[in-house]
C-alpha cells in the first residue's frame, strides 16, 4: 500500500527530507500526544484534537478508497506492455470503459479512460484511451500467444511476431 500511495513519489521524500521528517514526526508525536492525554483526562478536554486526527485518518483511508477498484466495473482484460522508462497498462472492463495507466520514471502516473467493444479478436476503441497516436483506434488479440498486438504491417495487417513494442502481454 506504501507504494501506491506514494508511486515514485518516495524519490521526493528523500530529496526533501529536511521538511518532510520534521512534519511527519510532528503528527505522528501530535497523535501520540492525543491518545494519551484522551486516556489520562478523558475526551471531552481533547475533543478538538480527536476531531482534527479523525480527519485526517478519514481523509487518507476515502482518498485509498477511491484510488482502489472497489466500487468500479470487474476487468474483464488486462494487459501491460514495458518499454525502458515507461510501464502501460490497458484495463478492459465490463461495462465497456477501459483505463490506460501510464506509469513512469520518477513516479510520473497518468490515468487516461476510454471506451471500447469487441468484434471477434479485435478491440476497437469508441473513445481511444490515449491522448496521441501511440496506440491506434483498433487492436488484435492473440490468446494463444498471450498477446495484444498493436502494429501492423506494410499491407495494413495486423503483425501476429511479438517483437520489441509491438504488444501487450495478456495478464488476466
Amino acid at each position: 500500500m506504501l507504494t501506491d500511495f506514494h508511486g515514485g513519489m518516495i524519490i521526493y521524500f528523500f530529496s526533501y527530507s529536511v521538511l518532510i521528517i520534521p512534519i511527519v514526526f510532528l503528527a505522528f508525536a501530535s497523535f501520540i500526544e492525543t491518545v494519551i492525554s484522551s486516556i489520562r483526562k478523558g475526551i471531552k478536554p481533547n475533543r478538538i484534537k480527536i476531531i482534527a486526527h479523525s480527519i485526517l485518518i478519514l481523509t487518507i483511508i476515502a482518498y485509498n478508497v477511491y484510488e482502489s477498484e472497489l466500487f468500479s466495473s470487474k476487468g474483464v482484460l488486462v494487459a501491460t506492455l514495458k518499454d525502458d522508462l515507461f510501464r502501460y497498462t490497458l484495463i478492459f472492463k465490463e461495462n465497456g470503459n477501459c483505463e490506460h495507466k501510464i506509469d513512469g520514471m520518477l513516479g510520473y502516473k497518468e490515468n487516461i479512460k476510454g471506451k471500447y467493444r469487441f468484434i471477434g479478436d479485435t478491440i476497437v476503441f469508441d473513445i481511444k484511451p490515449y491522448t496521441n497516436n501511440f496506440l491506434p483506434d483498433t487492436l488484435l488479440i492473440n490468446r494463444n500467444q498471450g498477446a495484444i498486438f498493436i502494429s501492423k504491417d506494410k499491407d495494413g495487417n495486423f503483425s501476429n511476431k511479438k517483437e520489441w513494442l509491438n504488444h501487450f502481454e495478456i495478464r488476466e
